[in-house]
């Protein structure tokens, strides 16, 4: 069954919108169509979702954390969580809080995720993170094309793979249905999709291609994609 994962992006406690991964300029959730409030707790508790991806910016930035919030709310239902892990001491923390946790390539090595699949199999998701086409990443070793890395990934034990096109986020910008039907064909993991995904047209294109997956949070919020979708 395709699964349809709301994305809460968490900034000072604050369910926030994320636009194309410009974090100075992310601001508390105002206009939406299914909740009147900022307060994840509270729009998990309107929304009911079935899986959540959180992603703790001020984590992420190095300027605190929202770990106390994010254990409450995998105490409500499942979550993959986006903590910035660049360690094993990092991904232990974020085990702690999270069902899955998730190893961005923005801030992960290879040799983290091969050491974390090892240790923690079952409970990783890779996020290849990808801004102006390329992986985001500070390791020579991940710097290849997003293709490539795909077909490295099937190396290991991770859950699944999440393509984030950090420039589409926010931005209901559509999906390139090529690209992803290439990345499905590439991997032996689930693969999830995430950002610029627009609406029901959107979602039923990655189904048609063999995606297990997509993120989302504008498309609800805009009331494009039906919040009964999420449970």
């Amino acid at each position: 069954m395709f699964r349809n994962i709301f994305v809460l992006d968490i900034l000072n406690g604050n369910a926030v919108h994320a636009v194309r991964g410009e974090r100075e300029k992310y601001r508390p959730l105002q206009s939406s169509s299914v909740c009147d409030t900022s307060n994840p707790i509270e729009i998990i508790s309107v929304l009911s979702p079935k899986e959540v991806y959180i992603a703790d910016l001020d984590r992420l930035q190095h300027t605190g954390d929202n770990f106390g919030l994010i254990k409450n709310i995998s105490a409500k239902t499942r979550t993959m969580v986006d903590i910035g892990v660049e360690n094993m001491n990092d991904l232990e923390k974020c085990a702690g809080i999270a069902d899955i946790a998730i190893l961005g390539t923005e801030t992960a090595s290879l040799e983290l995720i091969a050491n974390a699949s090892g240790q923690f199999p079952g409970r990783i998701n890779v996020s290849i993170d990808i801004k102006n086409g390329r992986v985001l990443t500070k390791d020579k070793n991940l710097m290849i094309e997003p293709q490539e890395l795909v077909k490295q990934l099937n190396e290991y034990d991770i859950e699944d793979i999440i393509i984030l096109e950090l420039n589409k986020v926010g931005t209901s910008a559509g999906i390139d249905e090529d690209f992803y039907k290439e990345i499905a064909g590439l991997s032996d993991h689930g693969v999830l999709a995430g950002g610029g995904i627009r609406d029901m047209n959107d979602i039923n294109a990655l189904k048609k291609i063999g995606l297990d997956g997509a993120l989302v949070a504008t498309a609800v919020h805009s009331g494009k994609i039906p919040a009964e979708l999420l449970r």
